[in-house]
Formats: structure tokens, C-alpha cells, sequence
């Protein structure tokens, strides 16, 4: 039989959340995607993993088809609680175990849901995260208030940001990947706008990654990280660092790949990442 994922709707506060769910094993997988991208992403998990685990995914603020009405304001506390309501949902317990998987942008929200909840996380998967390394463009963009106002108006006036964007680029300032990633998102009203309700939305999941470490420790959490050999986006250094004092539960994969690393062609990888 073929396995397939499905869709569900939480609604909480003002606001619908959508999550795939799917599989049928007794072992939980959370998964959380990447900027832009849609709880969809882990759609191919389930014909690998379905017979082992139930696989859970979220659609994150201002992504896919979740109806976020809570401002442009999301915490630690609205994604623990979401997560264990949408547990209570498919018939888990609220403080049931899981392993944790994030990719990208969804790397810290996954760290974020560590730091509030050790206790439940079983195993965390790590896909080229963010939250590894503090982004001082999105630091300064999103928590001060200075920055916000200035991203908010480059956002509707961005005349001035892509002169600056194109030079760097002529003088060879800017690394190519990251001169095309910053081009693709800007250069569209639409997904400006989506862009700045994304970032200050997600600005206040801010892992402790000292903290999280010490719960590493405690919890014996075994952790699993995967890089792509040829990202430009997110380098596998600040992993090197984040491991200092956790090696014996925490192992860097490289894979040949880009910044995807979330793809059906690496399943092995990410598969050996969740058992091993």
C-alpha cells in the first residue's frame, strides 16, 4: 500500500495552522521547513519512513496555507503549544517523545522547541539550520528598532538596496549565491512583503545555544547535523563550534549537495541521520 500524507488544520487564538501528518508507526517525527518553503517539503519522508514513524509537519507563520492572526508576532510559547496541541490531535499525548527535524530557516525553530522542551526531544536532525550562527543583517533588521524601520522601508523602497547590491556584486564583494539568494527576494513587491512579515514574525525564536547545549548534556540527546559541500548559504563552521563540549552526542555530516539538502536523492543520508 502506498502511504501518503495528508493535511489538518489547529486552530489556535485567532489563527489556523495547517500540518501534514502521515505514516503509521509508533515513533513521532516533527518537522520543521525552510523559508519559503511549506510542510510539504517532507512529503517524501513518509514513503521511507512511514512504516516506523508518524510524521508530523507545520507549516510555519506566513507559509503555505497556515492563517497566522496574531500579528506579526510569534514565540517559543506559541510553537510549544502548537506542537502538543497538534500532538493531542493525531491521539499522542501532549508530552509524548519525538525526534526533531529542521531544515534551514526550520533549523531554529527546532532548536527553539529543544530549548522549551528537552525532555520530549528524543533525537534532533539538524538540514543546513539556521540558528547556528547569529545573522547580523537579520539581527539588526529585526530586533532593534532602527533596523526594523529601515528594513521595513527598504521593503517599499528598494531603489536604494539593490544599487548597493549591484555594485557589491561588479566589484566582487558579494559571493555569487548569496547576490542571486538576496536578489530573488527582493525583487518582487509581493514576496517583499512576505519577506518582512516573515522575518519580524519569526524574530523572537532566538535559540540559547549555551542552554541548549546543557540540555544536550542532561537529556543525552543524540544530535545529527547535514550540510551541503557546496552551500553558500549556510557553511558548516558555526556546527564546528556548537559541537565544542557535545561531541560525544553530536556528529557533522557533509553531503554532496548544494543548500537542498532536503531531497528525496539524499534519503540515505537523512535517513542514516535518524537511525544511527
Amino acid at each position: 500500500m502506498v502511504l501518503q500524507m495528508q493535511s489538518a488544520l489547529l486552530l489556535y487564538k485567532n489563527s489556523s495552522v495547517h500540518y501534514r501528518y502521515g505514516g503509521k508507526g509508533q515513533k513521532l517525527l516533527c518537522c520543521f521547513h525552510g523559508y519559503g518553503e511549506t510542510a510539504h517539503s517532507f512529503d517524501f519522508l513518509e514513503t521511507h519512513l512511514g512504516a516506523e514513524y508518524t510524521i508530523l509537519a507545520i507549516d510555519l507563520p506566513f507559509h503555505g496555507i497556515t492563517k497566522w492572526e496574531e500579528g506579526l508576532d510569534f514565540t517559543v510559547t506559541d510553537l510549544t503549544h502548537i506542537v502538543k496541541a497538534i500532538l493531542t490531535a493525531r491521539g499522542r499525548e501532549s508530552h509524548a517523545s519525538f525526534t526533531l527535524m529542521g531544515y534551514s530557516m526550520g533549523g531554529r525553530v527546532a532548536l527553539s522547541l529543544l530549548e522549551s522542551i528537552p525532555g520530549q526531544v528524543e533525537r534532533l536532525i539538524l538540514l543546513a539550520p539556521d540558528g547556528l550562527k547569529v545573522n547580523r543583517w537579520y539581527w539588526l533588521a529585526t530586533q532593534t528598532f532602527i533596523g526594523n524601520g529601515l528594513f521595513r522601508f527598504t521593503m517599499h523602497y528598494p531603489g536604494w538596496f539593490f544599487f548597493i547590491l549591484n555594485t557589491g556584486n561588479k566589484l566582487k564583494l558579494i559571493n555569487q549565491s548569496i547576490y542571486k539568494f538576496t536578489r530573488h527576494y527582493i525583487h518582487d513587491t509581493a514576496i517583499r512583503k512576505e519577506l518582512y512579515c516573515r522575518w519580524t514574525c519569526m524574530r523572537r525564536i532566538s535559540p540559547n545555544l549555551q542552554t541548549i547545549r546543557e540540555y544536550i548534556r542532561q537529556y543525552k540527546i543524540p544530535v545529527r547535523l547535514l550540510y551541503g559541500q557546496y552551500d553558500r548559504i549556510i557553511l558548516p563552521q558555526p556546527a564546528e563550534r556548537f559541537r565544542q563540549g557535545i561531541e560525544e552526542w553530536c556528529t557533522i555530516m557533509i553531503l554532496p549537495a548544494g543548500h537542498q539538502v532536503l531531497q528525496e536523492k539524499y534519503i540515505s543520508h537523512i535517513r542514516e541521520a535518524i537511525d544511527g
